[in-house]
């Protein structure tokens, strides 16, 4: 009996030495892409003169789409930002999603809207509109205001892609925090790319956490003061800069975050829109279209822009954070699961051969590998067969990894945004580094697990996301009367924000040209 405990402990063991040199090596490749990605990507785009997509007749016309429920404490504020953004042809699409507090008679006050009627084509199905809203002041000529039936997120973008009257919509999340370029950005891959269709684009995701924010405006980035919202930015860090990165190019991507993105209007209808029975209903979006042009034979692509475009607040409590982290694990196997067929499927090319099969080892396989590693290590110490030196080696392999990875994040960051430019804020990071394999990864595994088991019994609730919010950097704004006049003033001020270099801000300075308000996922 003994040695047949030795020989299974020598064959597993070796295998979590073959599993673990393979995760290392795959996350190390996608690294070193990214890499070279980033700085052909920063050489290009270093100097990029916006003024000519800010009044060429060709720049695509853009539909921001932004979903509200119960956003009444800052939502005069997050469209006043909107529409502020720097951008041509677009439009303002706010739905209000059956929302219980005063949202709506704060956004008629302020916005003075008008009901109007709007005779659309329903290409979604979706829940009632309860009514259309227009500005009677010119000003706010490019909002559009719709009230409908509570549906949730999902509902409410379909609603809006109904009504949009723009060649692409960018789906964003109200509260969430935009440059005031982000639009020219995320434009500017449609008009360049030609041999392929542009389907989708995606920027960076960062942390607004303990930033100052005034009037709908981020005017200083500071790092997170708490430990959660803190070690989500070397989270986040390393999964937009060193993994996004990587699959753009690779044309893998199977994420765009539910944050901000563009779209191709007419694909996304031609696809059914988003799916409103499913919690990860921003990631199954993209790998249905990306499913709807490999079957056509199409040429296509889905683009990430490593500029950090949208700023957004993260769960600062460990209750939320787990709330949030085991719906992105369900969103994920919801979309591996129900396009299976994808899996090692040459017909898809990248997307079965390498994207699909990487989301499900390593997005959601590993953390279950890891948890039977953690349990047969229990069990044989247990029994009184523990290989020591192999456990202490195995654990140091890991930790020291992992912090080389944080450790080349925060080098990407420094090397092309430098958006912490406080050096106590560089040595906060890197002792965060330090602590995160310990205090923060075996939170993220048990939420995975607890995401598992809520799949498989069927859950498909979203889970009530609390946020703090940005009240505490807020001064209060006691006077909507000056709206028009700020409206004003930045459509005034565009045409004057036409070359855009690379920031390096000066300690102190927001060091992004003027942050403007607007979920591996996402989540």
């Amino acid at each position: 009996m003994i040695e047949f405990f030795k020989a299974l402990q020598f064959i597993i063991e070796n295998g979590i030495i073959f599993i673990t040199i393979f995760i290392f090596g795959s996350y190390a490749t996608l690294a070193v892409f990214s890499g070279f990605a980033m700085v052909r990507y920063m050489r290009k785009n270093s100097f990029v003169d916006y003024k000519v997509l800010l009044s060429s007749p060709l720049a695509p016309s853009i539909s921001v789409v932004a979903p509200a429920y119960n956003e009444g404490k800052t939502i005069v504020d997050n469209i006043r930002s909107l529409l502020s953004l720097h951008y041509n042809d677009f439009e303002v699409i706010i739905v209000n999603d059956g929302s219980t507090d005063n949202s709506m008679e704060k956004i008629i006050k302020a916005y003075d809207l008008r009901k109007v009627d709007v005779l659309v084509e329903e290409r979604i199905k979706a829940q009632p509109v309860r009514g259309v809203y227009k500005s009677a002041n010119p000003a706010f000529s490019k909002l559009l205001v719709i009230d409908k039936e509570n549906g949730g997120k999902a509902d409410a973008l379909n609603v809006g892609i109904n009504y949009s009257s723009k060649e692409y919509f960018s789906a964003i999340d109200v509260d969430s925090i935009l440059v005031e370029d982000a639009l020219l950005i995320m434009a500017k891959p449609f008009l360049e790319e030609t041999s392929k269709k542009i389907i989708a684009s995606g920027g960076v995701i960062r942390i607004a956490n303990s930033c100052k924010i005034e009037n709908g405006r981020m005017t200083q980035i500071r790092l997170p003061r708490k430990f959660l919202p803190r070690v989500q930015v070397l989270e986040y860090t390393r999964a937009f800069l060193m993994g996004r990165m990587a699959w753009s190019k690779l044309n893998g991507l199977l994420l765009i975050s539910g944050a901000f993105g563009m779209f191709n209007r007419d694909i996304v209808i031609a696809c059914g829109g988003y799916q409103h029975d499913l919690v990860g209903e921003d990631m199954e979006l993209i790998v249905r279209m990306r499913r709807y042009m490999a079957e056509r034979k199409e040429k296509y692509q889905v683009i990430y822009i490593p500029d950090p475009l949208c700023w957004t607040e993260v769960p600062s409590t460990v209750k939320v954070l787990g709330r949030q982290r085991d719906r992105w694990t369900r969103g994920t196997m919801e979309s591996l699961f129900k396009h299976f067929r994808l899996f090692f499927n040459p017909r898809y090319k990248t997307l079965g051969l390498l994207g699909h099969p990487y989301w499900f080892f390593f997005e959601w396989l590993a953390p279950l590998i890891e948890f039977v590693g953690i349990v047969y290590f229990v069990i044989i110490a247990i029994l009184g067969y523990p290989n020591w030196p192999f456990v202490l080696i195995l654990l140091a392999a890991v930790y020291l990894f992992a912090i080389t990875l944080s450790y080349w994040a925060i080098l990407f960051e420094e090397l092309s945004f430098h958006k912490y430019s406080r050096k106590r804020d560089l040595g906060r990071l890197l002792f965060t580094a330090l602590l995160e394999p310990i205090f923060y990864h075996p939170l993220i595994l048990f939420f995975n697990l607890r995401g598992n088991f809520k799949f498989f019994a069927g859950e498909k609730t979203w889970g009530h996301m609390e946020r703090s919010g940005f009240e505490e950097e807020i001064p209060h704004k006691s006077k909507t009367s000056n709206l028009t006049q700020d409206i004003q003033q930045d459509q005034h001020d565009k045409i004057d924000d036409g070359v855009r270099k690379v920031p390096v801000p000066a300690e102190g300075e927001n060091g992004n040209g003027g942050d403007t308000l607007t979920q591996q996922q996402k989540s």
